[in-house]
């Protein structure tokens, strides 16, 4: 049976707003993590979040990472624009030199940044150091094509739905979708080259979204050759310790099955490289166990952006199902006075 990309979800959602929205803070973003399947390099998170109160000047992150802990990153402001197409489609979203392009909607996207960035490493990244890097030319062009329905937070779990309606997590959460894909495309490095086939994981969020006061997560997702995968985005304790939000899924090739998060690797050390980062997810069939390892890596630190607090970790992982191996995206956070190190 063909896979339904769509999900049900309105080919409207896939295309950007036009016109400044009325709330300030209601937030138009497009994020895009991207896995060499050699595992020679690695994109964990290019992004564009645009809320009505910067509109105009949005703030973009372009991350690269290599397996040696090196990480070339961009994070800033850039001038803001939705261009409209002649139908009066709103199919593109700028931030300075970074572009998000609906080719088609729930089928195939398109991301290219070429600028400057800083020349750094994710050890280094841990303690906040970003702008005190020296900068080098970069240029990234990726072409993603849909390879699983997408996932809305909150539709495939009674209790999470339950979460996203009338708790606190549905305001960290907001109203978003994400979509595992096959990705292609080329980085150029100063004067190093790199093409790469792979897989990734890309999301859409239009909506209003606090992440005040909020404690930590762990958020994991990745596509096999075999076309069967996994997501999950999941919370610890509440500060009170009562659980909270909790819902993934693994994907068979066809269709999403719904679980839940038995184990996640969640943050406690500034570690780049190496970290155990193995899952097990529960579905009405029994337990998935997903061995995984940190392999790339970058890190925002704290005071490093106006909303996130904790220490935001953006990684590659290499995970095993069954024996099958592929690279996947991993991000997580935890308050800075919670660290070990």
């Amino acid at each position: 049976m063909p896979i339904d990309f769509t999900g049900g979800l309105d080919d409207a959602r896939e295309f950007f707003l036009s016109d400044v929205p009325a709330d300030p803070q209601l937030r138009e973003s497009a994020s895009i993590w991207v896995s060499d399947t050699d595992g020679v390099i690695n994109l964990p998170r290019i992004g564009i979040e645009k809320t009505g109160a910067n509109w105009f000047s949005p703030d973009f992150q372009v991350n690269v990472a290599f397996p040696d802990g090196r990480a070339v990153v961009a994070r800033r402001a850039g001038v803001g624009e939705t261009p409209v197409d002649d139908d009066g489609i709103c199919r593109r979203m700028r931030a300075g030199e970074l572009e998000f392009r609906c080719v088609e909607p729930f089928s195939t996207w398109e991301v290219t940044y070429e600028g400057k960035a800083h020349d750094t490493t994710a050890a280094h990244l841990t303690r906040g150091a970003v702008h005190d890097a020296p900068t080098i030319d970069i240029a990234v062009h990726v072409e993603a094509t849909m390879a699983a329905p997408p996932w809305v937070p909150g539709t495939l779990l009674a209790e999470a739905a339950s979460m996203m309606s009338d708790e606190i997590e549905g305001q960290f959460i907001s109203d978003r979708y994400e979509q595992l894909v096959h990705a292609r495309g080329t980085v150029r490095v100063g004067s190093e080259e790199y093409s790469f086939t792979g897989t990734g994981l890309r999301i859409r969020r239009t909506g209003v979204r606090n992440v005040s006061g909020f404690w930590g997560h762990c958020w994991e997702s990745a596509l096999f050759a075999s076309g069967r995968g996994f997501g999950y985005l999941t919370f610890p304790p509440r500060p009170d310790g009562e659980p909270s939000y909790n819902e993934g899924y693994v994907f068979d090739g066809e269709r999403l099955v719904p679980a839940t998060v038995v184990r996640a690797p969640f943050l406690s050390r500034r570690t780049p490289i190496g970290d155990d980062t193995s899952l097990v997810l529960r579905t009405a069939d029994g337990d998935v166990e997903i061995a995984g390892v940190n392999t790339f890596s970058t890190f925002v630190a704290p005071g490093q952006t106006a909303e996130f607090a904790p220490l935001l970790h953006q990684a590659g992982c290499r995970y095993t199902w069954d024996g099958e191996e592929a690279y996947g995206m991993m991000e997580r956070s935890i308050p800075s006075e919670q660290l070990e190190d």
